[in-house]
């Protein structure tokens, strides 16, 4: 059924379910219009027996003076006690009608028989009466085959056009699942154009506001993730190249400057530490791409443990302490004791460095390094008096590549607050930047609170 397409395995069903009522209300109309024949075959019985009850009892001529009976037009015939025919409307049989545990059954109460009656089955009304001092029994009857002629009548217009009705019903099925699908299928179509090369396309949305109009908007809110991913990505190729490129050109050119001078110690000297530099530089980069493609894959490895929040902070500002003392600048560190933050060490001190990093070479004044506890969540903060991000910077601050002042320059390649966001993330957190009221920069990593 898997490999039926969806058009049919609808019609299909809507087939099924035509069927299973088509079915159900034949037999509800047969098995009614059984029950109203039945009814009124015995409501015609009980009246005729009342009238031949009331003849009988009258003393009258009798039954034998009316027309010639028979059994279609409805017959009488009055049984004694004994089971002899006392009277009876001509043209039947003159036999009695009731056998004779019919008649004792009958002398008791009312009831009704089906008999055949020469070729024709007839349902009989049996009534107990009393005449003349005698226990009587009038017997009514009326032929059975009128009944039978009119039900297999409806039997047969039923199995006549009940297929019929079936099968107009499963074409309109058909029809109405094919205009339901058209939508789908020009979706479908337009789905088979769309490719790199053309973005901005996307699927025609039909106007209704039902579960397919639904399904066309998440698949373009889908491509257009999709076309943001692959442009972000064409930018990230773009500007990783870049980068590379830069280095790579530096190197080539102190390596043609040591073979042209390959006698020249100073000179080759010279070009190994620069190759050396740029080495370390690519070695970098490398690495902070590598990290960049874990977080976004959701492989980035995390050694979670609990790091006391003053520790954590003491061990950046050490490490940066000479740094900021030979600019003139100094690095606090506010944390209340007691407080842990829960993650992986290796990893927050490299967000925490790139911070203080981008703060020595863009801001000025006093660096805070600061932690708080929160409502849910631990923040740590990397304040200083610098002049803070440019307005238009602010919301694409931790975008790759990225930087305040649109240049490239060799002392950075505008991944730092990528990669802060991208640990943060890992860690459940968030990250963000703001410029204080007071001045400066204000960069905070909001992470879950330690358990």
């Amino acid at each position: 059924m898997s490999r039926i397409p969806i058009r049919i395995r609808l019609t299909l069903a809507f087939t099924l379910v035509i069927a299973i009522v088509l079915t159900a209300t034949g037999f509800f109309i047969y098995l009614r219009l059984a029950s109203a024949l039945e009814r009124a075959l015995e409501q015609g019985l009980r009246t005729r027996a009342a009238d031949v009850t009331a003849l009988v009892q009258q003393s009258d001529t009798g039954l034998r003076e009316g027309r010639n009976a028979r059994p279609d037009s409805g017959f009488a015939q009055v049984i004694g006690s004994r089971g002899g025919i006392i009277d009876a409307t001509p043209g039947i049989a003159p036999l009695p009608l009731l056998t004779v545990a019919q008649l004792h059954r009958a002398q008791g109460q009312t009831s009704f028989f089906v008999r055949t009656v020469g070729t024709e089955p007839v349902q009989l009304l049996a009534v107990p009466s009393t005449a003349q001092g005698q226990r009587l029994v009038v017997v009514v009857g009326a032929s059975l085959e009128p009944r039978a002629e009119t039900l297999a009548d409806l039997r047969r217009q039923l199995l006549v056009g009940g297929p019929i009705a079936l099968v107009l019903a499963s074409l309109a099925g058909y029809l109405l699942a094919a205009a339901a699908l058209r939508p789908v299928e020009r979706m479908s179509k337009r789905a088979s154009t769309i490719s790199a090369a053309s973005p901005g396309r996307r699927l025609p949305v039909p106007p209704a506001d039902d579960e397919i109009a639904r399904l066309g908007c998440r698949l373009n809110e889908m491509l257009a993730r999709l076309e943001g991913a692959l442009e972000r990505e064409r930018t990230l190729v773009s500007n990783a190249s870049h980068e590379l490129r830069t280095p790579l050109s530096l190197m080539k050119t102190e390596i043609e400057l040591a073979l042209a001078e390959p006698e020249s110690a100073p000179v080759l000297a010279a070009a190994l530490r620069s190759a050396g530099e740029e080495t370390d530089r690519l070695s970098l980069l490398t690495d902070d791409l590598l990290l960049l493609a874990r977080a976004d894959s959701g492989e980035l490895p995390l050694r979670r443990s609990d790091v006391p929040a003053a520790e954590l902070l003491g061990t950046i500002a050490t490490r940066y302490q000479g740094r900021a003392a030979d600019a003139g600048r100094t690095i606090e560190v506010v944390s209340p004791s007691g407080l842990v933050v829960r993650g992986d060490r290796r990893r927050l001190e490299q967000a925490l460095a790139n911070l203080v990093e981008n703060s020595l070479r863009h801001g000025a004044g006093t660096i805070r390094l600061e932690a708080a506890a929160q409502v849910g969540g631990t923040e740590l903060r990397v304040v200083d008096e610098g002049p803070g991000f440019p307005p238009a910077f602010a919301d694409r601050a931790f975008d790759r590549f990225s930087r305040a002042d649109g240049q490239r320059e060799t002392h950075g390649v505008g991944l730092g607050l990528a990669i802060v966001a991208a640990i943060a993330q890992a860690h459940g957190g968030t990250a963000t930047a703001a410029n204080p009221p007071t001045g400066g920069a204000d960069v905070m990593l909001r992470l879950p609170r330690a358990r």
